[in-house]
């Protein structure tokens, strides 16, 4: 999420109440979660194993919950519970405004666009041309959809990230300031879900087609070109790149990068970076001849 006004990092602290440590002048000009964070951003970590991946990231100001040594160039902000104050900064720059109509404030509609009954638009929405949004889908605040998408019955484009901090009074929901970038050409079927960025936008690429129930989580980036058959399920901040085919169930963990024109056989579970230009299946997920022959392997020893 980028800011509508950069702040430095003294008003920052002044905002939370917290310490800091740096030039008083440094500047924030976004708030961004770990995996998609660039220069300028603020990004929390409250964790000391996660210490050296958020200093040594590309974010210049770090949300921390102790102080330690300041790289070069960058902030800190100290405070004793850093995600309170990070879910707090983006509910204070991106707040939750309730809509009591089917289009919302500021969206943006081609004339050309075909809008069905009972399809629910949110803020802040750029739908263009040619474009086709068929009965009940829900299109959330902050979501891009460019020309020539159609998006099938009941899905949901931009429901709120799956991203929660155990407490000892329960798991919080960390607020979601992202969107959804659905990119030109793109066809979608009906009971689909395209989960909103924490604080980027989840991107769906130029041609992809994806079948009906199909997930895909928060801050996900999927390629040009792909194909996702029907309930296939694709977790948060995962990387899937050009001409990838996934057939029918296929699971993926997140933090996976799928290289391109990789093919996924039905119901297998992809848990690790996958090369590109080669056939998997399995779970976990393998080079397909290496599987088969694994499988014959295993017949063999039963009959013995």
């Amino acid at each position: 999420m980028k800011l509508k006004q950069a702040k430095t990092i003294q008003e920052i602290a002044e905002i939370l109440n917290c310490k800091f440590v740096g030039d008083p002048n440094h500047l924030v000009t976004g708030i961004n979660e770990i995996h998609r964070v660039e220069p300028g951003d603020l990004v929390f970590v409250d964790f000391a194993k996660y210490y050296d991946k958020a200093l040594n990231s590309a974010a210049t100001t770090i949300l921390i919950d102790k102080e330690v040594d300041c790289p070069e160039g960058k902030g800190l902000l100290i405070t004793e519970f850093p995600f309170d104050a990070y879910n707090y900064l983006t509910k204070l720059f991106s707040p939750y405004i309730p809509q009591n109509k089917m289009v919302g404030e500021e969206t943006e509609i081609h004339p050309t666009a075909i809008i069905y009954p009972n399809v629910f638009v949110g803020h802040r929405v750029k739908i263009a041309a040619n474009v086709i949004i068929y009965p009940g889908a829900y299109i959330a605040d902050d979501s891009i959809i460019d020309e020539n998408v159609v998006i099938g019955p009941n899905t949901v484009i931009g429901h709120s990230a799956f991203y929660y901090k155990q407490k000892t009074t329960g798991r919080e929901r960390m607020h979601s300031c992202g969107g959804v970038w659905i990119q030109k050409d793109v066809e979608i079927g009906a009971l689909s879900t395209i989960d909103k960025g924490v604080s980027a936008m989840t991107t769906i690429g130029e041609g992809t087609k994806i079948d009906n129930q199909v997930h895909v989580g928060h801050d996900t980036i999927v390629g040009k070109n792909c194909l996702f058959a029907a309930n296939v399920g694709i977790a948060g901040c995962v990387e899937i790149k050009d001409n990838v085919i996934l057939w029918g169930q296929v699971g993926c963990a997140s933090n996976v990068v799928v290289e391109d024109n990789v093919v996924v056989y039905a119901q297998s579970g992809i848990s690790k970076d996958l090369k590109a230009n080669q056939t998997y299946f399995g779970s976990p997920a393998g080079e397909m001849r290496e599987k088969f022959k694994e499988m014959a392997a295993v017949r063999q020893l039963v009959k013995k």
